[in-house]
């Protein structure tokens, strides 16, 4: 009977390795060159160049341009996702000022960017654009679920869904401010205002 020789099996295994850090690579790339370039100037050879592999191993990956810009969002998301609640292992009601910054840095960093310039595609490319909503939506849910844990609040009482989705509208608003000056003196006076806020209005 013919099976798979152990040789075989190392093989494939430090294979499949390669190919998911070509992948992971090609999806850091390509948010970083969309945070410095935006969607005009981020296609998928100056993707694979700035990941270091060929435009031929990027399109295996992914076949399309559109599908490479909406992955590489979501996986960062994802990775940002993990680290922020890493950063509060314990939960963190009692320090609500602490769960507000953390917050606000979400939207202060080069995803922020990336994830701007491909709103702004989408609302120009119809094709891209039911992807990069579906993606926001899902984006967006998963930021505000990790904030009412984050938070410790309870969503059921009147108000709270509504406070929560402000505070990550305010955030947002922040990281527009942001994008064209520094603005951190401000946004640490409005963060300070928003925790104290938020331990009038959630108790």
């Amino acid at each position: 009977m013919g099976g798979v020789s152990t040789a075989d099996r190392a093989e494939r295994v430090p294979k499949q390795d390669r190919s998911r850090a070509t992948r992971q690579r090609l999806l850091e790339a390509a948010v970083s060159c969309l945070a410095e370039h935006g969607w005009a100037g981020s296609t998928v050879s100056v993707v694979a160049e700035r990941a270091g592999v060929s435009r031929g191993a990027a399109q295996h990956h992914f076949p399309t341009r559109e599908d490479l810009f909406t992955a590489a969002v979501e996986y960062v998301a994802e990775e940002r996702s993990t680290a922020l609640r890493a950063l509060f292992p314990d939960g963190a009601a009692g320090d609500r000022h602490a769960v507000v910054a953390a917050l606000v840095d979400l939207y202060t960093g080069p995803l922020f960017r990336a994830a701007l310039h491909l709103w702004v595609a989408a609302s120009n490319e119809e094709q891209l654009r039911p992807r990069v909503t579906e993606l926001e939506s899902r984006v967006g849910r998963e930021t505000h679920r990790i904030a009412v844990d984050l938070l410790a609040v309870d969503e059921s009482a009147p108000g709270v869904r509504e406070t929560v989705q402000g505070l990550l509208d305010m955030a947002r608003g922040l990281g527009l401010a942001n994008l064209l000056t520094d603005d951190a003196a401000r946004r640490e006076r409005v963060v300070a205002q928003w925790a104290g806020l938020l331990e009038e209005t959630l108790g």
